[in-house]
């Protein structure tokens, strides 16, 4: 069947919307359209896996825009674009016009003569990242529309302060391939728990992204935190409503191990409470280093009366059969290994650090996809034009 199959499946899905489109939330998209990421993953997948090159550009640039630290997803999008023929030019704010006062717009327009994808993180500031992503799209489309831009940027979303669509897009890809299909995801539980962590501030993108998506494959998604660690409440109401569409579940609970009873995937996490985001976010815009230094203070201690909230060998053995697969977006921090105390046991991490890595791998593939998908007018057509010319990839 080669990369037929691949395009058969294709054929049955409802995808053309994503064309010159951007990807910024997951529960934005259909679910034909999400389907449609897995489906060109896998072949993109299948076309290197063949040693056939899978490069859709002779020339281009993709802009990394990376406002947070980031190793997976950074290195990810480079190989995601340069996968496809495109190379990767990041923006370094630092060494731009944007310390002289250049404009979101401008800089958008200026940074997009030759490019065909613009990847942006931007997680620290709750209203502030997505907001950001949504300027540069809208600026570079009008750059576009007023024949400044020969092409039309499209811009994904490589986390933002609502979700972190590649990470949940790839996780979602690892549980499908380890159950062996979507068709088989229906009434599985995933237990989407808060974590202990020696650090604060950690984004509630994950957390937020694996319940918006999740919940959209008839899964049983619980979300457990101890009190004063809320998400956002929009997202836990596209999670709900998600739920009920799909006839899968959305629960909430302040227990640990009760998210863990008969759980068939586990991901217990880190994030700091909505509600301090959302003051963290004011202190910073208004220079408030005092409050800052008081608001970690403060975020510590209250991190530190959740020490049982870890992934130990005990909590494991609540899931379902004692063989849940465990998850995590990595870097984990593990018990006598990264900390001294953590979100996991050192024994359980390393139990699944394999399963981790392919779970990791996933999102170049992911990344891939989105650009592919909203690039190519006809996706099944130029899947089958690259097997047929056969062009290797790597001669030697």
């Amino acid at each position: 069947m080669g990369i037929d199959k691949y395009i058969n499946r294709l054929n049955a899905l409802e995808f053309g919307k994503m064309h010159q489109d951007d990807f910024f939330l997951t529960w934005e998209r259909s679910l034909d359209e999400l389907k449609a990421v897995y489906v060109v993953a896998d072949a993109l997948r299948y076309l290197r896996e063949n040693n056939i090159s899978s490069r859709i550009f002779d020339s281009g640039l993709a802009i990394s825009n990376f406002r947070d630290n980031s190793t997976r997803t950074r290195f990810s999008f480079a190989s995601a674009a340069n996968m496809l023929g495109l190379t990767v030019q990041d923006l370094d704010e630092g060494k731009s016009q944007i310390a002289h006062g250049e404009t979101v717009r401008e800089t958008a327009n200026m940074v997009s003569f030759m490019a065909d994808v613009i990847g942006i993180r931007d997680d620290m500031y709750i209203g502030k990242g997505h907001t950001y992503m949504k300027e540069v799209a809208e600026s570079v489309e009008q750059g576009y529309r007023d024949g400044v831009l020969e092409q039309r940027p499209t811009l994904v979303n490589l986390q933002c302060d609502i979700d972190h669509p590649t990470q949940s897009m790839a996780d979602m890809m690892h549980i499908i391939h380890h159950f062996g299909g979507i068709e088989n995801l229906k009434g599985k539980k995933i237990a989407m728990t808060w974590a202990y962590s020696p650090s604060y501030g950690k984004p509630l993108s994950v957390p937020q992204g694996i319940v918006g998506l999740m919940s959209r494959f008839g899964m049983e998604v619980a979300l457990a935190h101890p009190k004063g660690y809320e998400i956002m409440g929009e997202v836990e109401e596209v999670a709900a409503k998600n739920a009920a569409a799909s006839g899968g579940k959305f629960t909430k609970t302040n227990s640990m191990a009760e998210a863990f009873k008969d759980a068939d995937i586990v991901y217990p996490k880190s994030w700091a409470p909505f509600a301090a985001m959302e003051k963290r976010t004011i202190l910073y815009g208004n220079g408030d280093n005092d409050g800052i230094k008081a608001l970690e203070k403060e975020l510590l201690a209250q991190n530190a009366g959740h020490k049982d909230w870890e992934c130990t060998e005990d909590m494991m053995k609540l899931t379902k059969e004692g063989k849940a697969l465990y998850m995590h977006c990595l870097p984990a921090d593990i018990t006598g290994v990264s900390c001294k105390e953590g979100e996991v046991c050192a024994s359980v991490f390393d139990r699944y650090r394999e399963p981790l890595y392919k779970e990791a791998g996933f999102k170049p593939y992911v990344i891939a996809a989105m650009m592919f998908l909203a690039k190519c007018k006809d996706p099944q057509a130029t899947l089958g034009a690259l097997a047929a010319g056969n062009n290797s990839r790597f001669i030697g």
